[in-house]
């Protein structure tokens, strides 16, 4: 054991509260210190928890309330603008299905659950500087205050504050050439309930699947050269945005029918698809990252709830059974980086595929069709990724 008994965990989203279970679980007290003053209930589109995911999550003790909050994904049919199938997953054999939810429910099931094991989480808690000795770390934040432990987390997200305590020269987030938009619109698509449709259209991308009371739920990437932020793409009135995607899908089905039943006040701009680079230093003396902090493989991976929660678990592990602080920070990269960049070059991919023009989509209706008949069976294409599972009882050894 590292004797690590103490840890700061910076940033309260959904990162924050999971690595603090985990930390907890492995005897180590964590409390979670968020920059702004209120939670951010209320806030973001909707997600997928992926089978992956799930199972990190049942260590933590979770699992089965974000199983019975979210709406289960047992199939996903990829599509073209013209509605014609390219073919369907039915998911790994032998695994659960992923979870549908809004992140804000998902947000307030995982603060709850923290909050019920004893995490304390602290407001207006902006992370303005760090100080360490042999023996810890104190973060010194905006309102004056300080905090002491034996180490601190930065999982404050993909513009983390704590990755450039670790490394000045680190990456920042690069835009993937996508504005992304989600909405709910007032129209039944008809087909099962438990089915995702991903429909590659003419001009942008559209993901749709039916929600709890009925009507459809939706997300679209849009091509766009210019990056725009989340907050730059709410200065624009929802009106004129529908007035652009109703343009964009006008041609597709059932994208122009969804747009058409969608209304300003069921539109949220979501704002620029972003995929982090590779961080060179994932942890440097007391201080380590995690969650998007580390890793931001962009939500077209459908993984950045299940790797945030697998980095917390794998990171507990190692300081609860390494000798010192830095072996166990090397053993939870070591478990780590290989995965969580593997991931990450897959999403790049999709998001190409996403932004491609119009002769690229016209093969991808060709090929794709015949990749999903032979080698693109769902084991191969997801097997390693949603069938990845962690042993919290097995020794982590240097």
């Amino acid at each position: 054991m590292t004797g690590v008994r103490t840890a700061l965990v910076i940033g309260g989203g959904i990162a924050g509260p999971v690595t603090a279970l985990a930390l907890r679980r492995a005897g180590i007290e964590a409390t979670v210190h968020e920059a702004y003053e209120t939670p951010a209930d209320g806030l973001g589109g909707w997600l997928q928890v992926a089978p992956n995911g799930l199972e990190a999550l049942r260590i933590l003790g979770a699992a089965d309330t974000v199983e019975a909050s979210g709406r289960p994904i047992r199939r996903t049919i990829i599509a073209d603008g013209r509605g014609r199938k390219f073919g369907a997953y039915t998911g790994v054999p032998g695994l659960p299905p992923g979870r549908a939810l809004r992140r804000s429910e998902l947000y307030r099931l995982l603060h709850d659950h923290a909050a019920a094991q004893g995490v304390r989480v602290e407001h207006g808690r902006r992370l303005d500087g760090v100080e360490e000795t042999d023996d810890g770390v104190t973060a010194r934040f905006a309102d004056g205050s300080t905090a002491t432990a034996d180490v601190l987390v930065g999982a404050d997200g993909i513009r983390s504050t704590v990755r450039t305590l670790v490394d000045p020269e680190a990456p920042g987030p690069a835009y993937a050439g996508l504005i992304a938009f989600a909405g709910r619109a007032d129209l039944t698509v008809p087909g099962p309930p438990d089915t995702m449709h991903y429909v590659f259209g003419r001009r942008a991308f559209l993901g749709h699947w039916t929600g709890p009371d009925g009507r459809t739920v939706w997300f679209g990437n849009l091509p766009r050269p210019e990056p725009m932020t989340a907050a730059q793409a709410r200065e624009v009135p929802a009106a004129e945005w529908l007035e652009v995607l109703r343009e964009a899908y006008a041609d597709d089905v059932p994208g122009g029918d969804l747009l058409r039943h969608t209304e300003a006040a069921e539109l949220s701009a979501v704002g620029a698809l972003e995929i982090l680079p590779a961080v060179p230093r994932w942890h440097r003396g007391r201080m380590v990252l995690a969650g998007d902090a580390a890793h931001a493989p962009s939500p077209s991976s459908g993984q950045g709830v299940a790797l945030a929660v697998e980095s917390a678990v794998q990171l507990a592990r190692c300081l609860r059974d390494l000798p010192d602080v830095p072996a166990a920070f090397s053993a939870y990269e070591r478990l780590r980086r290989d995965r969580v960049e593997k991931i990450a070059a897959s999403a790049a991919r999709t998001n190409s595929r996403k932004a491609s023009g119009r002769l690229a989509r016209m093969l991808m209706s060709v090929t794709a069709p015949i990749a999903m008949r032979t080698f693109a069976t769902p084991r191969r294409m997801f097997g390693w990724m949603h069938g990845y599972r962690i042993d919290w009882d097995e020794t982590v050894t240097p």
